[in-house]
């Protein structure tokens, strides 16, 4: 079976933040993530990954914008100094929190113009952190309309662009569901680049068990392809997160 990881800013939501990490690691997860671990004080999360013994598997850049507004920036012309700028910020907080992967959000954009502005910034985030395995994920735009990074062959064509050796994949079978409807499919053709995998129910983004995806086909698949990376548990749990933790054993 895969190492299962848990996403904190989904599960565990019963309890007060600082409380997720050793709930999750009683429960059974070795790792966790957090999106945006930006609120909180870092180096008490810190504290807490080393007290549990939890390995940080990964956080998102930008950092929220409190105004609201868009999700990423790496993609959306015009705003490459902004977007350099968040990223600087997300690097000082992973000196501390040392995440495995830092997942670069492209924000909303279409086009030739924003595939070039995507491009342009990851070559420049690549270089300017080249010990920092980032990652870019396809989103579907039902959930996030208007998300740039909307289906496999651009992500594909984009990392081939940039060509960094710390630029993969992340792969997030309940978007690729929504994306082309064939998890499996999705895999097969692009699973060799993906360094991390997310999971949730399809439909509901529950628990990832029944529905229309085949969840212990899946996890199969990633052990007979030799996937080493974690799987993330990125769902909205149908009640107490501990009560739907039966797909993990």
């Amino acid at each position: 079976m895969p190492k299962f990881a848990a996403n904190l800013t989904w599960l565990f939501r019963e309890l007060p933040f600082m409380d997720r990490f050793a709930a999750a690691k009683e429960a059974g997860f070795e790792g966790v993530e957090v999106l945006f671990p930006y609120d909180c004080p870092t180096q008490d999360m810190r504290d807490q990954l080393v007290v549990c013994n939890l390995t940080f598997v990964l956080m998102n850049c930008p950092p929220p914008n409190a105004t609201g507004g868009r999700q990423g920036f790496a993609a959306v012309p015009g705003l490459s100094d902004r977007f350099r700028h968040d990223f600087e910020r997300t690097l000082r907080f992973a000196q501390v929190l040392k995440p495995l992967h830092i997942h670069i959000m492209a924000g909303p954009a279409e086009g030739p113009e924003a595939e070039a502005v995507f491009i342009d910034n990851l070559r420049w985030a690549a270089a300017r952190a080249p010990q920092q395995s980032l990652t870019i994920e396809p989103i579907n735009r039902f959930d996030m309309p208007g998300y740039f990074l909307a289906d496999y062959d651009t992500a594909a064509r984009v990392l081939d662009a940039v060509a960094a050796p710390n630029l993969a994949l992340q792969f997030d079978a309940y978007h690729a569901h929504r994306i082309t409807g064939d998890v499996m499919g999705s895999w097969t053709a692009h699973g060799h680049r993906a360094r991390h995998v997310q999971v949730a129910g399809f439909p509901g983004r529950h628990e990832p068990r029944g529905g229309d995806i085949d969840y212990p086909a899946f996890f199969s698949r990633l052990d007979s392809d030799g996937y080493t990376g974690w799987v993330s548990g990125e769902y909205a749990p149908e009640t107490e997160t501990g009560e739907g933790l039966a797909w993990i054993r």
